[in-house]
């Protein structure tokens, strides 16, 4: 990959690592604070401050998995989406039924669309696609029986990681059109640079043979009065001007005469 590509990829590509990190911390908070707001409604608080425990231990120490693309390996991707199904299917049992029933939130409740959108960054709408699919199922089996509110969240989700998914992916192809219409722009500068350089070094030598000729006489006068005509078209056509044909040469053998022959005026 070319390095041009790779400095592209990186600065579209790390805001999204940084606000999936700033993600994964506030709502690992977020959850904690549900948590310690209904401490006294779980029925084994003791899984969910263990399950926190754990959390909180995981999402700090996995910070630089989340930094980039090269660090979110596919190892990690499947142990964080493992962390967020079992703190899915723990709520059972550290919450009560009537509170699951009512909609409760699960132990890891929003952290868990951060493990969801690890898959859309990293590997677009299809990683995303299987992600949400497994906290779908997940969720599913926590309430028991598909409600409506548990069917609208995981939608939501679902929607949500393809979408960004997707938009990752069309941004990714849009940074390699790029980054190759910039390598053809840069091959296309190189290409008129030296082309100019030959031009010039053309030219010098046309403008040589044309003082030559002149200064030996004879054949050499008319040969170096050849290589002024083309020397002045040459020029012409690197201006960009449009080169007029006015004499046409025939080289009759070798070391032989070079003739001229001059178009008839058109006036005359």
């Amino acid at each position: 990959m070319p390095k041009r590509e790779r400095v592209m990829r990186m600065s579209v590509e790390l805001p999204l690592w940084r606000a999936l990190t700033a993600y994964r911390v506030l709502t690992m908070l977020y959850a904690i604070g549900l948590c310690a707001t209904a401490y006294d409604q779980f029925v084994r608080p003791w899984v969910a401050v263990a399950y926190y425990a754990v959390l909180v231990v995981w999402t700090l120490a996995t910070l630089p998995r989340v930094a980039n693309a090269a660090s979110c390996t596919r190892r990690f991707l499947a142990a964080d989406l493992a962390v967020a199904l079992a703190g899915i299917l723990l709520t059972p049992l550290a919450d009560s039924h009537q509170r699951i029933a009512g909609g409760g939130p699960t132990l890891p409740s929003i952290w868990t669309a951060g493990a969801v959108l690890a898959f859309a960054v990293k590997g677009g709408w299809r990683w995303a696609a299987v992600a949400s699919t497994a906290v779908a199922a997940a969720n599913l089996a926590e309430r028991g029986h598909p409600a409506r509110d548990t069917v609208h969240n995981v939608i939501l989700v679902w929607v949500a990681a393809i979408a960004i998914g997707y938009v990752v992916e069309v941004a990714r192809a849009s940074e390699r059109t790029l980054a190759r219409a910039l390598e053809i722009e840069a091959a296309t500068r190189e290409r008129e640079r030296l082309a100019r350089d030959i031009h010039d070094g053309v030219l010098q030598v046309l403008a040589m043979v044309k003082r030559r000729g002149a200064a030996l006489g004879g054949e050499a006068a008319e040969l170096g009065r050849l290589a002024g005509d083309q020397e002045v078209a040459l020029r012409t056509l690197v201006s960009g001007g449009l080169v007029p044909v006015s004499r046409v040469s025939e080289d009759l053998a070798e070391g032989a005469v070079v003739r001229a022959v001059e178009e008839p005026d058109e006036t005359g």
